[in-house]
């Protein structure tokens, strides 16, 4: 069963990079919008873009909403 938001993104790790899973399967590190945007095309969202991955409800954001791509700080985490 598909969980309400089945792609996570990760807090920024150290490199700022971002884990991104679409339930339970593991897609790749983000550096970015336009990264998450190819994973999704990739898993059958073929209209995703930067436009698309900040502003879409099936995204759950960890450690930081789709404008945190730096190191994690405290400031990131909100």
């Amino acid at each position: 069963m598909a969980s309400v938001k089945p792609v996570v993104v990760y807090p920024p790790a150290a490199d700022g990079g971002r884990r991104v899973r679409v339930d339970d399967q593991f897609l790749g590190i983000a550096y970015g919008l336009l990264d998450i945007a190819e994973f999704l095309r990739r898993a059958g969202i073929e209209d995703a873009d930067e436009t698309y991955v900040a502003a879409s409800g099936l995204i759950e954001w960890r450690g930081g909403g789709p404008d945190s791509w730096g190191a994690g700080t405290a400031d990131d985490l909100a």
